[in-house]
């Protein structure tokens, strides 16, 4: 049986072309199920950012153990060297060296002519080589290149030390039979191919990109470029569907978890394809400069006046009223007058005082599975004007799945900021108490719980924090 190799790229193409980007906390989540899924490859973009993507990179590099981690590595010396860097903690690290190989791509990306750019592709592949061990050549626009010149292009990357080559139909106007007989006659022109692996990637112009892609692999291709929620790229649950239905009469295999196949696409297609605002500073994942040690260290007592707790609950990243901020302090003193009052204390104020709206949501049940052999599911019940809506979602833990089913009440995503719990009583029937902070518009709202139940506690605080966001924007 012949192996295809599943390479993702879910955080390297957007799925939604002009959509706001994924936060930092949910790209961590997506290359965490990606794992879990056992995609050979999760290849990730170049870096664009230097201040937010080689975190990035480097922290999924510190949990990935059995996928490749792939990064584009750029189109300069010293662009493959920084990639190096982010990535060479990964446990297995690959630099991309994505150049295009097309005349029209190559002259208006590259501005270089054919004998240039095959001394550009040299260069690139042998430094890349010189760092690590995995390096793959991207042909970008392959199906429009001259074939004689994508020949040679390929040549010289195998020849520079490549051990994966990759070639792209970009427009995706070749039908299933033509791009066969393209990876054929690319296979046969290059018996190099045969030593390393030989993938495609294939674009959906023509709703054709899975056919396409299982048609380069029986013509001799071993890798797809794929996404678990599909898009412009051949879709993971389509290539396992073609494997259990026509994989041993094509003797074709992929390593790809069936078993959790469908609850992790789900999953990872409700984080991508759910729209975000556009203003929130923290659509990035990282605090802007003015937020980043926010929370540290302060420490506020009973000597402090309005002033310091209203730029204490500042820094916290609450944009409250002036009543709000009053009535604060005012809760603010009451604590403050038996102990100080540090960040945790502080949100908890906010939580339980400020912005006190009515409830246009209320909590009517909740059924909650998990256990070590299950995936977690959460039912959730809740009133709104004399209906009662429900939601029920799997998740990645109870907590997970109940945030998940109330997502889908609201019918909206809201970014999770911060998730709190903590005994308030002690002895077996201790009361739990949970803060839950959302993130709307660029706003922090944030909503407070407590039951002997933790999971209940949590749920009361998200529907808490819910209630302002709807209050304030309705």
């Amino acid at each position: 049986m012949k192996k295809m190799y599943i390479a993702d790229v879910t955080l390297r193409v957007p799925a939604v072309p002009g959509e706001p980007a994924l936060s930092f906390k949910e790209k961590l989540e997506i290359a965490r199920y990606l794992e879990k899924l056992h995609v050979d490859v999760i290849e990730l973009p170049e870096i664009s950012d230097e201040k937010t993507d080689p975190l990035l990179v480097r922290t999924i590099a510190s949990f990935i153990a059995d996928s490749t981690l792939s990064l584009t590595a750029g189109l300069t010396g010293s662009s493959v060297e920084s990639a190096w860097n982010d990535i060479k903690n990964a446990a297995h690290p690959r630099l991309r060296i994505a150049v295009p190989v097309s005349t029209v791509l190559m002259e208006y990306v590259c501005h270089k002519k054919q004998p240039a750019l095959l001394k550009l592709i040299a260069e690139l592949v042998t430094r890349a080589k010189s760092l690590c061990p995995d390096v793959e050549f991207f042909a970008e626009d392959a199906v429009r290149a001259e074939h004689d010149f994508l020949v040679s292009a390929v040549e010289t990357a195998v020849s520079c030390g490549a051990t994966a080559v990759t070639v792209c139909d970009s427009e995706g106007t070749m039908l299933p039979d033509e791009f066969g007989r393209f990876i054929s006659g690319l296979v046969e022109s290059v018996p190099a191919l045969s030593g390393i692996r030989f993938g495609v990637q294939t674009s959906a112009s023509l709703d054709m990109a899975t056919a396409c892609a299982l048609s380069g692999v029986l013509s001799g291709a071993d890798e797809i470029k794929a996404a678990a929620g599909g898009g412009d790229s051949p879709s993971e649950a389509a290539i396992a569907h073609f494997v259990k239905l026509r994989g041993d009469s094509c003797g074709i295999t992929c390593g790809l978890n069936q078993l959790e196949l469908q609850r992790i696409t789900k999953q990872i297609n409700w984080i991508t394809n759910t729209k975000r605002s556009s203003t929130s500073p923290f659509d990035s994942g990282i605090r802007d400069s003015a937020e980043q040690g926010r929370a540290a260290d302060f420490t506020l007592n009973v000597n402090d006046g309005l002033s310091a707790v209203r730029g204490a609950v500042k820094k916290l990243g609450y944009d409250l009223s002036e009543d709000d901020n009053q009535r604060v302090f005012e809760a603010f003193q009451r604590v403050a007058r038996k102990k100080d009052v540090g960040p945790r204390e502080l949100d908890a104020i906010v939580a339980s005082t400020a912005l006190q709206v009515p409830s246009t949501y209320k909590l009517v049940s909740y059924v909650i599975n998990s256990g070590n052999i299950i995936s977690s599911t959460a039912h959730i019940q809740l009133s709104k004007n004399d209906s009662v809506l429900q939601g029920f979602c799997l998740g990645d833990g109870p907590i997970d799945a109940a945030f998940l089913a109330l997502e889908q009440i609201a019918g909206r995503h809201y970014e999770l900021d911060d998730f709190q719990i903590q005994s308030v009583t002690e002895g077996r029937e201790a009361m739990g108490s949970a803060l839950v902070k959302l993130r709307s518009n660029g706003k922090l709202y944030s909503g407070n719980g407590i039951s002997t139940d933790i999971i209940g506690a949590a749920i009361h605080a998200y529907v808490n924090a819910l209630n302002k966001i709807v209050y304030e924007e309705t």
